[in-house]
């Protein structure tokens, strides 16, 4: 109210209870430690060891953490290893000299970002940054890293042109000092803190990155699945009428689903510098961009893969994110938002609840497909499997024309009903749906010897179980 920050006890006693209630397992924070501009984000870091004074002291953030664990919220960080600002009173020519830096602008700058890129070449700037993720683990009791910008790291010839950068000793263009940094990064975090989790930020298709490193993988935990996110938004973003000829954009990403670990990140890159809002990149009316985002949001939910969200993203935020002031909170009070922060609420509930819908997120006996070829009517359906429980159907309309007896074949159960209905009237929508149980014939259908007959809703998302 007097446009400072909200401290980290005052977030403790506010944000918390708010993500318990939408049922969120981990909180992923922006970047955290100490950065001379709000700009940044925080990805311009200036002082590595110090969580940043604009939020309280190390203790005030202890106590957040300590509040989110009580409550059952992990914390996750987003760590900034990739590249550091030119600031004088910072890590940049820290002796007068280059010393974390490479003294070779043409590996040792990021043009396009104005900041200069650690050597990883040597064993004290390596230790400075392992050191610093053991750090940040060990002092504040954090549950995993997200290691920010990997892409950067990993290529020397990252967003540069011909002759502006050096090949590796073999004449290639990977960097074999980042990738053994990040080896070696991984090893210890996941050696010293078991349970933790390192997620990379990775936007090329680098292979195994989240793969063992005895196995010659990079080690992370887990990789944002960024193609899945291009691909997906590409798609949503386009008239309904046009879908059809775009079904690719949503088939495709099955073709590499579970060559890695991966999260489906939706993020603040998605909704800042001219890309809008989550809800208004959707088209159509009002009610249609509604419902076109709830659907969205199932298909992120019923895809295999983790899931991350920005804030803001949960109540349907107009704007755009900035960091010069908060986000609209003051949405939640209109219906219509408050019905899409619901949604993200059961898909949560729903996700963790049901093990067919997070137990195999990684492997590929955890996903089958129904029908991926309706291109006509842009429906796409799938099951999620588990290991001891019941399978869960899930069924996409991405126009917004009901689909009247449509049939889809499942597996054998003595009949299903609907968990979750994105069309329904406490999310905003038209209440077309299947209430109650959906009686199983005995009628061949795409490869299963059930099948059951449903009504999609208009820009809608069934999920349906068994019994």
């Amino acid at each position: 109210e007097d446009g400072t920050f909200l401290n980290w006890r005052e977030l403790a006693e506010r944000l918390v209870p708010y993500v318990v209630e939408l049922g969120y397992t981990h909180i992923e924070l922006l970047p955290v430690s100490e950065h001379p501009l709000d700009a940044s984000w925080g990805y311009q870091v200036s002082g590595y060891y110090a969580p940043t004074a604009r939020f309280g002291t190390p203790d005030d953030f202890r106590f957040f953490v300590d509040a989110a664990h009580k409550a059952g919220i992990g914390i996750l960080l987003e760590w900034v290893p990739a590249h550091f600002p030119k600031d004088d009173f910072a890590l940049a020519r820290f002796t007068g000299e280059p010393v974390y830096e490479h003294a070779d602008p043409r590996r040792g700058e990021h043009r396009d970002w104005g900041t200069l890129i650690f050597d990883y070449g040597r064993n004290e700037v390596r230790n400075f940054l392992i050191a610093n993720a053991v750090y940040w683990l060990e002092e504040f009791h954090l549950d995993g890293l997200r290691v920010d910008a990997v892409a950067s790291m990993l290529y020397h010839d990252y967003s540069r042109e011909d002759g502006d950068w050096l090949p590796n000793v073999h004449g290639g263009r990977e960097n074999l000092e980042a990738i053994h940094f990040l080896q070696e990064l991984n090893r210890v975090v996941l050696g010293r803190f078991p349970g933790a989790v390192t997620i990379a930020e990775e936007s090329t298709s680098w292979p195994m990155v989240s793969r063992p490193v005895e196995l010659g993988g990079l080690g992370f935990s887990m990789k944002w699945n960024m193609g899945w996110m291009n691909d997906s938004l590409s798609y949503i973003e386009e008239d309904p009428v046009y879908r059809k000829y775009n079904h690719n954009l949503l088939t495709f990403s099955q073709l590499y689903a579970f060559t890695e670990n991966f999260v489906l990140p939706l993020s603040h890159d998605e909704v800042v510098h001219g890309k809008r809002s989550m809800v208004d990149k959707m088209p159509g009316d009002y009610w249609q961009k509604m419902a076109n985002l709830r659907l969205f949001y199932a298909w992120q939910y019923g895809h295999p893969g983790k899931k991350l969200l920005f804030m803001g993203c949960e109540f349907a935020q107009w704007h755009e994110w900035s960091e010069e002031g908060e986000i609209d909170w003051g949405l939640n009070e209109i219906e219509a938002h408050a019905g899409i922060r619901r949604i993200v609420g059961d898909l949560n509930r729903l996700y963790c609840g049901e093990p067919a819908m997070h137990q195999r997120d990684f492997t590929e006996d955890g996903f089958r497909w129904i029908d991926c070829h309706d291109s006509e009517q842009s429906v796409l359906s799938f099951i999620r499997y588990a290991h001891d429980a019941a399978p869960i159907i899930c069924v996409f309309n991405f126009t917004p024309v009901p689909r009247y007896d449509y049939r889809l074949g499942i597996p054998h159960a003595e009949s299903y009903h609907e968990v979750l209905n994105s069309d329904s009237t406490h999310y905003g929508g038209t209440n077309t749906g299947n209430g109650g149980d959906i009686q199983v014939q005995d009628i061949n259908w795409m490869g299963f010897e059930q099948s059951i007959s449903v009504t999609l809703p208009p820009l809608g998302a069934l999920f349906l179980r068994g019994t």
